[in-house]
């Protein structure tokens, strides 16, 4: 297979030539899709939807069997109705990291600047490797700040490869928090913001300026850890669990439930703990001068479950940011014009498609 070093910029194919391209999200337990079509006043919803994953199929975002993923991307594909793609990998296995070019450097001499930092940023040879950037900040005569992001090249290759045996078109793959930051970031806003993306299993954390990601981690503690709290304090089964998540969560409005608090405490305290750490490094970074160099405005929490009822006040009080559940589809469509096939709590778990669906808007 021939393949290109970089991530976002696999298979340029000019907006004009191209249908409508479905934002396809993979994680260890479901395929997320969903697309935009051009309606008389702004975007629209084409296709999305949602389709589970058989349990060790993708394991921490690595896929275990490319043909056996592109069979279940099959039927993504029959039921979106839509051929081209754009993908997403996991943060948890990518490289992010900022630097400095000098001004009117071409992309070839900036992409030869990465590969001489390579050795000494991340522990992947460049041969080994596939790797690309965005532009954060022009600087004037001063240069541009950019982002970059280091992906291996076989787990990549992973990905390529089941789609291609799905009939997909993949015309790119960036990591989870670029797209997330396509869907809820302001436009034109110059700011730097922490994403807390709660999944199942595990959260990813990033940090983004201009919606763009310069760092990223993973904390091994998800919704299932949450769920598997009420489940033991309650005796009940996961739906039930995933239904007082949401409806009661960590607001005590009942005495009778305080085993139950205590218990989500733990785990979301220490959740709380982790964000907090990172918001501190970077919020509390200065420049040569002294100066706060990036004072974190906002942390955004998103992620199905980022729906347990009282998390951003909880967050709040142990980070001391403001923490709020962002509008995903900010960038897409005002709600004064239309309103999407799918509920807020849901939509929290779509970010990644719909800012891989807004490249080909």
């Amino acid at each position: 297979m021939s393949f290109s070093r970089t991530l976002a910029r696999w298979f340029p194919v000019p907006k004009l030539l191209t249908p409508p391209a479905a934002g396809v999200d993979i994680t260890d337990a479901s395929i997320k899709w969903l697309s935009f079509k051009e309606g008389g006043k702004g975007l629209r919803i084409l296709s999305c939807g949602t389709v589970p994953l058989p349990t060790g199929l993708v394991e921490r975002g690595a896929i275990k069997d490319p043909r056996a993923l592109a069979e279940v991307l099959k039927d993504v594909k029959k039921k979106s109705g839509i051929r081209f793609a754009h993908a997403a990998l996991p943060e948890e296995d990518a490289y992010v990291f900022s630097m400095h070019v000098p001004a009117k450097s071409t992309r070839t001499q900036i992409m030869n600047m990465i590969e001489f930092e390579l050795e000494a940023r991340v522990p992947i040879p460049p041969s080994q490797a596939v790797y690309d950037y965005d532009t954060v900040q022009k600087r004037d005569d001063n240069g541009e700040e950019i982002a970059v992001t280091v992906f291996p090249r076989d787990l990549s290759e992973g990905y390529a490869q089941a789609f291609a045996l799905a009939g997909f078109d993949l015309l790119s793959l960036e990591i989870e928090p670029r797209s997330i930051g396509r869907a809820i970031a302001p436009k034109g806003k110059n700011a730097t913001t922490l994403v807390v993306d709660c999944g199942y299993a595990r959260t990813g954390v990033a940090i983004l300026k201009s919606g763009i990601p310069i760092f990223t981690s993973t904390i091994d503690i998800g919704g299932a850890h949450l769920s598997k709290a009420v489940m033991d304090a309650l005796k009940i089964n996961e739906e039930d669990a995933r239904i007082f998540k949401n409806e009661h969560g960590l607001v005590p409005d009942d005495p009778s439930k305080k085993p139950v608090l205590d218990a989500l405490d733990r785990v979301a305290a220490s959740l709380a703990e982790e964000i907090g750490r990172h918001y501190r490094f970077w919020d509390t970074r200065r420049n040569e001068r002294g100066e706060h160099a990036m004072p974190v405005e906002k942390v955004f929490l998103l992620g199905g479950s980022a729906n347990l009822k009282g998390l951003p006040e909880y967050i709040a009080g142990k980070v001391h940011a403001q923490t709020e559940r962002p509008n995903v589809w900010q960038n897409a469509f005002s709600f004064d014009e239309y309103i999407p096939p799918i509920d807020y709590r849901a939509s929290l778990q779509y970010a990644t498609a719909i800012g891989l669906a807004l490249r080909s808007t």
